[in-house]
């Protein structure tokens, strides 16, 4: 019997009043670069130690992609990846979304070029903005086109190569991030409820905590912003920390009122994987016990629009969700955004 038949849970249909049909990711994938960045190696680069890194976010090493490896190419593979859990071909494919920051090039969209590359045909495509939060935002847009019925099938992408962002030099921030691309194909699964709902918000009077000052309207590329060193990321970590920490916890709080849930009930809980202590805060916070928060941070840094997916693929691939489990999703990211996504699987 499904988790959600209990006499707790209201019926979905009726809560959310679907359009007709309910929307479902039927497939899952990710990609990680192959070249490994230890801690040790970070030593040898920049005044830091592995202690400090360890202790301080939990990450061990990150994974870095290629000079000649792009933010399309990550989004392709996990892609074919999600599409072969599918069973479904690419020119099946109605609708690609790519969550990043790290696009190939300010256009044409990395979308555009993932659906070149997979064979998407009649597949509209577009990239989208919520920086570690643009997974979460994606599945709630795709969700739209599929209740709706303008689209049966939907791939979304959180692709980042932030390692093209990084300012190297700057032993604070280059520690935190790495590569990599997670994907979900949604579509309508008979008989299911799927994606119960999602929360998404944002604060753009914190938008100076998170922030890549170089490359838009505002400054574009000049050789004294690029002297400047303005075309990196830029972040107040302790501000950063205390906002991520209570928006997530919000917007969990919120997805699982909205679904009449208490957090015993959920299988499986994956935070956006920026720092241990943030994920240890949040679930302190939720209540949960550690058996439920997902952690794959000490493998791959923070990659953020990629970070939700790929862990995500991992949780499924490794069993730790099964069909009928609910699980939740929560985000927080540069903007400031922040999201989160009650799923039963």
């Amino acid at each position: 019997m499904s988790p959600l038949h209990s006499p707790r849970f209201k019926n979905p249909r009726a809560r959310y009043n679907f359009q007709g049909r309910t929307c479902s990711i039927t497939g899952v994938g990710s990609y990680l670069p192959a070249k490994v960045l230890t801690n040790g190696e970070l030593e040898r680069m920049v005044d830091t130690t592995d202690e400090w890194i360890t202790s301080r976010t939990g990450i061990k090493e990150r994974r870095i992609a290629a000079e000649t490896e792009y933010t399309s190419d990550l989004a392709t593979k996990a892609a074919q990846n999600a599409l072969a859990s599918a069973g479904v071909p690419g020119e099946q494919v109605d609708l690609i979304i790519v969550a990043t920051i790290t696009p190939d090039m300010p256009f044409p969209s990395t979308a555009a070029l993932v659906q070149r590359n997979i064979g998407a045909r009649r597949a509209a495509a577009f990239d989208m903005e919520a920086a570690c939060s643009g997974y979460i935002y994606g599945l709630e847009i795709a969700q739209q086109f599929i209740t709706t019925r303008t689209y049966d099938t939907v791939l979304v992408i959180g692709a980042e190569k932030l390692s093209s962002i990084v300012d190297w030099s700057d032993r604070n921030t280059c520690v935190l991030f790495g590569d990599g691309a997670g994907a979900a194909v949604l579509q309508n699964r008979p008989a299911a409820h799927g994606l119960l709902t999602a929360v998404m918000g944002a604060d753009g009077n914190k938008a100076d905590l998170l922030f890549m000052p170089g490359g838009g309207s505002r400054c574009p590329a000049t050789a004294d912003s690029v002297a400047a060193r303005r075309h990196y990321l830029r972040m107040e970590g302790k501000e950063t920390f205390k906002n991520a920490v209570q928006a997530m916890q919000t917007a969990a709080e919120e997805a699982l009122r909205r679904c009449d849930l208490d957090i015993g009930r959920i299988k499986c809980i994956i935070p956006h994987q920026a720092n241990r202590r943030i994920i240890d805060a949040v679930g302190d916070r939720l209540g949960a016990t550690p058996e439920q928060m997902f952690v794959n941070l000490h493998k791959y840094g923070n990659t953020s629009a990629a970070s939700v997916g790929i862990g995500l693929d991992e949780a499924v691939k490794s069993g730790s969700i099964q069909r009928g489990d609910l699980i939740l999703l929560v985000a927080f990211g540069a903007g400031l955004t922040w999201g989160a996504a009650v799923i039963e699987w």
